[in-house]
């Protein structure tokens, strides 16, 4: 979600940079920004606040950061292209809707099914999103998974496989009866971090890394160790889950504006179809919040 999905990795670092400056520490570089992105919230902190060295406990020092994040983050936006994206994918749900006859996937447009896969922790999720409940409502409430959720094992999270394992199991429970379980190799990843590309390689997914600006700079000449997902953000452990430099599973872009779907066998079918009946559906988000949800075009 942060830096793939909304603009918030520029507010991220201010907020920590307003931190550091109060205790007459160094503005934080992207070296060490780059392992932050992407991990649960008290791991990220904990790397944080062991390579600042502030003279705060680390439990004031989230405290304070948390603050900052509500002051700043209310009114965050989507990057360029993602609205579209998003809109787009959602539509794809028209195939099963105007199903007839063959099933075969390999010779038929199918609905991509979509699970957002974020650490952020749940109240951090509401104060970055509750202003964009129209844009995150493609995701249905049982297919988004946050890093504060009790399936994942504490020190699970990225650059850990779990979370992108748990968020296709919560589509592939709840996939309509007959459909075929949907494999790792399926699936395809959309991630900005370092850490995140990692897990989603662990995962047996494709992936597609699409980093800030600065993330690529900072990893500029070591591309396709990211891509392979051998940074060993997680370190030396089930190697056997990595990918391969230049084995075709992830690619890098620089943005999502124009996404090539036709590359990853994905259909949209026009905006037209959006004033079908068939299309506007209610559905339930998180905490029970119900909505009429209806396919966008921004």
């Amino acid at each position: 979600m942060d830096g793939l999905l909304l603009d918030t990795e520029d507010l991220y670092t201010l907020c920590i940079n307003l931190i550091l400056e109060k205790y007459g520490r160094p503005k934080l570089p992207w070296s060490i920004k780059a392992k932050l992105q992407g991990r649960p919230g008290p791991q990220a902190n904990k790397l944080l606040h062991d390579w600042a060295q502030l003279p705060i406990t680390p439990e004031e020092y989230a405290k304070q950061y948390y603050e900052l994040q509500a002051q700043h983050f209310p009114g965050t936006q989507p990057l360029p292209g993602i609205p579209k994206l998003l809109s787009d994918l959602a539509r794809t749900r028209y195939w099963d809707l105007k199903k007839s006859g063959s099933d075969e996937k390999t010779t038929t447009p199918h609905r991509v099914h979509i699970a957002l896969a974020t650490s952020s922790h749940k109240s951090n999720f509401v104060l970055k999103t509750s202003h964009l409940t129209e844009l995150f409502s493609v995701f249905e409430g049982h297919r988004r998974v946050l890093g504060d959720d009790s399936r994942i094992t504490p020190g699970r999270g990225k650059p850990l496989p779990d979370i992108y394992l748990l968020a296709l199991k919560t589509i592939n429970d709840s996939l309509p009866e007959g459909e075929k379980p949907i494999t790792p190799e399926e699936c395809l990843v959309f991630e900005d971090s370092v850490p995140g590309v990692e897990a989603g390689r662990r995962a047996g997914m494709r992936v597609i890394w699409a980093p800030h600006p600065m993330l690529k700079k900072e990893y500029a000449g070591r591309e396709k160790e990211v891509l392979a997902g051998r940074t060993y953000e997680a370190g030396e452990v089930d190697t056997h889950q990595l990918g391969e430099a230049d084995d075709g599973w992830a690619e890098y872009r620089a943005t999502l504006v124009d996404f090539p779907y036709e590359q990853f066998g994905i259909v949209v079918p026009p905006a037209e179809v959006e004033k079908e009946a068939c299309m506007v559906e209610t559905g339930e988000l998180g905490d029970g919040e119900v909505v009429q949800v209806v396919g966008t075009t921004a």
